[in-house]
């Protein structure tokens, strides 16, 4: 609870016309509270000897002179408000002055520029930034806009308003419940989720308010207005709310008939403005008085409206705006000794705090049940009606989490009421049969399951025995590809071996049988002629032979042939006679390059042979002799190389 007095500010409105010197003051008294003091000057016309005072001094919280601007004004006055809103307490703003001195342009601004923005949008940006930045709450804005004509309510935010006539319009009308709480009905109340929404709810309902030309005021408010911001501050996950109100009250102005010479339907609204300010003043009077018991705010409609923020639940300041013009002495003096009875009511502002409605109902519903199972738990007496399918569904997702929970302390909490208690045992029973039943229905599936493998297991080992013996012709055929194989393999090894000892027996001399006189006939060259083409008909025969073969063994049997070469038991001996073979080939390439060389003897002693016949006798026979017995020395060498490798090359 904060309590405090109404704080009370002055605002003194720029002269358009040069004023003159020493209608008033401001300074500061020893405890540095302003002051303000207005200076009557004397008029002639009422003599040398009056009693009139000369000058009227006042204090205020602040006063602003004529150069004070829009933002001084709301960083001094509005924000504090507007902070104590946020924090969940009301607040009321008004301004009270004379017409013309400033009061549409303090609370709402000027329409020219925008630095003279007045306290309801500056309040409505503040307002709304706090909020985006506080991400600890969640806050809800909501905007009512109330127009005091002619002591009569109307909703300056209805759609209707501009198409409708004042007279038909609905009138706002006030009802109070028993706590003395103040609702207005007809009034609506519109959610500004933006400063962007919030701001054009203030424009459209400042394009319904009643404006008139008067000769004080060129754009003369004729009507009271309330702009009210509800604002709702919530924590999440808490049940706590906080509501508050901030009334932004532009008062129409006081005038003086008299003064004005207004007529019709413009004295008319000046009677009720001066009346309502009348009644004002009176709830004022009342509240500064002590021991006053009945406070008149049901006198008028904007005192019964603003109950709360006159001594009640709000935090409220008021603007004195003056016009110091000499024409305006009076009515600036009657303007401040208004604000100084202002300044002696003291409010007391409340956090307003509450609990959830909704929360609140859950909460009490569940109370209310609690206190019922506990009666039918004391009195004996069951329930009659039955539990919901909610209910039922309910308890079932209790006793699935308690069974899986694997804590041995954990409790089923159902509450007191037997219904639930006798509905749980039956679910508890009705699991521990359906188990059972799963269990009897598991063992004979898998008596089932064995009984129904046993003539599986005979039909695979059918199949089994099929396999093996397929695998076993398989290799049966197999193998008889092999011995085939290997008998031509053979066959063809030995025509080998005979075509070889035919050869040798054949090259057994140096000439062929049949021809006894070859060397006497033959040239030089016959020998070797036909060692070579003998040798190469062999090996092109030999060679034929094997590619014979290889082409008469089809892709398959090449293929076991390989594989019986590789599972072979020999197989090491056939690699190690492999080394052996190319061992063998490389001694028999020397013994190649030594009959090279004989053959180079061989040329060298027919040139020999051929220079020796011009000799002697003895020297063609010589050389002949000579010749034979190297030529029967290469001959045995060639034949030895033929051998060697031919023998080799069929290991």
């Amino acid at each position: 609870m904060v309590k405090q007095t109404i704080q009370i500010f002055a605002r003194v409105k720029p002269t358009v016309r040069k004023q003159q010197q020493g209608i008033y003051s401001i300074d500061e008294d020893e405890k540095l509270i302003p002051s303000l003091e207005i200076i009557l000057p004397r008029d002639l016309a009422d003599g040398f000897v009056n009693n009139k005072r000369e000058s009227y001094k006042f204090k205020f919280q602040r006063i602003f002179d004529q150069d004070a601007n829009q933002e001084t004004i709301f960083e001094n006055i509005a924000k504090p408000v507007a902070e104590s809103v946020l924090a969940g307490y009301n607040g009321t703003i008004f301004a009270y002055g004379q017409t013309g001195s400033g009061k549409t342009f303090t609370i709402t601004g000027g329409a020219e520029r925008y630095s003279d923005r007045g306290i309801i949008p500056r309040t409505l940006s503040y307002i709304f930034e706090q909020s985006q930045k506080d991400s600890s709450k969640i806050y809800t804005t909501h905007i009512s806009y109330l127009e005091i004509y002619n002591e009569c309510g109307y909703d300056l935010l209805d759609p209707r308003h501009e198409a409708s006539s004042l007279e038909d319009l609905p009138k706002v009308t006030i009802l109070e419940d028993p706590d003395q709480n103040i609702h207005l009905k007809n009034l609506s109340l519109h959610q500004a989720t933006t400063e962007e929404e919030a701001l054009n709810l203030l424009f459209l309902g400042d394009t319904n308010r009643m404006i008139a030309e008067t000769p004080m005021n060129q754009a003369s408010t004729r009507s009271h207005c309330i702009f009210t911001i509800h604002l709702s501050s919530k924590e999440p996950g808490s049940a706590t709310v906080r509501h508050a109100k901030l009334h932004l009250v532009d008062l129409a102005g006081s005038e003086r008939v008299a003064k004005t010479g207004v007529g019709g339907l413009l004295l008319t609204e000046a009677k009720y403005i001066n009346l309502s300010l009348h009644y004002l003043e009176q709830v004022i009077i009342a509240l500064s008085e002590k021991h006053r018991l009945h406070i008149p705010y049901r006198n008028s409609m904007m005192t019964s409206v603003l109950r709360d923020s006159l001594g009640g639940n709000c935090m409220t300041t008021m603007i004195a705006t003056l016009s110091l013009e000499k024409r305006n002495i009076d009515e600036s003096i009657s303007t401040c000794r208004f604000a100084q009875r202002v300044a002696l009511i003291k409010n007391e502002a409340v956090l307003n705090e509450e609990i959830d409605p909704r929360l609140m109902i859950i909460r009490l519903q569940k109370e209310i049940q609690e206190l019922k199972d506990e009666l039918a738990i004391v009195t004996g007496e069951q329930r009659t009606e039955a539990l919901t399918e909610a209910e039922l569904l309910q308890l079932e997702k209790l006793i699935t989490s308690f069974l899986e929970d694997q804590d041995p302390e954990s409790r089923l909490e159902v509450g007191a009421d037997m219904r639930k208690i006798h509905h749980c045992f039956h679910h508890l029973k009705k699991l521990l049969q359906d188990k059972k039943i799963h269990e009897k229905s598991t063992v004979s599936s898998e008596i089932k399951d064995q009984n129904c493998q046993e003539p599986l297991k005979e039909e695979e080992h059918k199949k089994l025995r099929d396999i093996l013996q397929q695998r076993d012709n398989e290799i049966n055929i197999l193998v008889n590809m092999l011995k085939k194989e290997k008998k031509k393999a053979q066959d063809a090894l030995h025509l080998s071996s005979m075509d070889r000892n035919e050869f040798r027996h054949s090259q057994s001399s140096p000439f062929p049988p049949g021809n006894p006189e070859g060397p006497r006939t033959l040239p030089s060259s016959a020998p070797t002629q036909v060692h070579d083409s003998s040798a190469v008909g062999y090996r092109s025969s030999l060679l034929h032979r094997k590619t014979e073969m290889r082409e008469e063994m089809s892709l398959g049997r090449q293929e076991a042939f390989e594989i019986f070469k590789r599972d072979h038991a020999d197989s090491v001996t056939i690699e190690d006679n492999k080394q052996i073979l190319k061992q063998r080939f490389s001694e028999a390439k020397a013994l190649g390059e030594n009959i090279n060389e004989a053959r180079s003897k061989i040329g060298r002693t027919l040139a020999t042979l051929d220079q020796g016949k011009e000799g002697g006798k003895n020297g063609p026979v010589y050389s002949l002799a000579l010749l034979h017995i190297l030529l029967g020395s290469a001959m045995r060498a060639y034949f030895v190389f033929n051998n060697f490798f031919l023998g080799g090359a069929n290991l």
